[in-house]
């Protein structure tokens, strides 16, 4: 399918690795131009020299305010079509390991940042009365994950706010979409794998193949195939679909609305 998206640009945040990563790769395959956010210059380097001309590097923590304040400054003044919303998670853990100050790191991480760079970034989209914005959350929203509370949580904030603000653009040819995965195979997921393995005295590999035994397909998922579906909601072909959780799980939440 032609995405629409040859020359168009497109921000993508954790474009270093994982579903980021995956994400950015299926946009370049399709024509497009990406300006690739992350913490690790090289890896993004990296990315850069494999698609020569189509992507820029720039290199920073999302969970700085100062830096999401120079995020738009990228732009030079081009239109923006798209805007992946992606980082990495916080740590894995019971209620009752963590702290107020867990809670409130949770919040500086998970969902602050994010708030900030949308309201940053949607005059632009409005400016020009189109625009797309995916975030990557987990399938915790829909279906809690053991040993995840922060996660569990303050994640369920991050759609409340993407929901409500799709119905306030939804006339202007801005939608807001996100994206619910489930274990793929990426540095996170090792941080889960590493969790279980302390908690009960297995070993990782062990530990990694009871994750694949609960998903229903047997696997972990792949992230150029998550990525496919993070490149068609940031395209034009997705302009009927806003305010939406969509799972990416390998079938693992059990709800009937997963």
């Amino acid at each position: 399918m032609d995405l629409q998206i040859k020359d168009k640009l497109f921000i993508v945040m954790g474009a270093s690795s994982g579903l980021g990563k995956g994400v950015a790769i299926n946009l370049l395959k399709d024509g497009a131009k990406v300006i690739a956010v992350g913490r690790d210059p090289e890896k993004l380097k990296t990315l850069e020299n494999e698609f020569p001309g189509q992507v820029e590097v720039h290199a920073g923590d999302a969970f700085d305010p100062e830096f999401i304040k120079g995020i738009p400054e990228a732009l030079k003044g081009r239109e923006l079509s798209g805007l992946l919303v992606n980082a990495g998670g916080p740590p894995a853990g019971s209620f009752l390991e963590t702290s107020l100050e867990n809670w409130d790191t949770a919040y500086q991480n998970v969902l602050r940042w994010k708030v900030q760079l949308t309201q940053l970034l949607l005059p632009v989209f409005r400016k020009q009365k189109y625009g797309r914005m995916v975030y990557v959350e987990s399938m915790s929203v829909k279906q809690p994950v053991k040993n995840l509370v922060l996660s569990n949580s303050v994640r369920m904030a991050v759609v409340g706010f993407v929901k409500t603000l799709s119905q306030e653009v939804a006339k202007e040819g801005i939608t807001l979409n996100v994206l619910a995965p489930g274990f793929h195979d990426t540095p996170a997921a090792a941080r889960l794998y590493k969790n279980r393995s302390e908690k009960e005295g297995i070993s990782l590999e062990t530990a990694k193949h009871q994750y694949e035994n609960e998903i229903a397909v047997g696997r972990m998922g792949d992230t150029e195939e998550f990525g496919m579906i993070g490149a068609w909601l940031l395209s034009p072909r997705s302009g009927y679909v806003t305010g939406q959780t969509i799972s990416v799980d390998g079938g693992n939440i059990l709800g009937v609305m997963g």
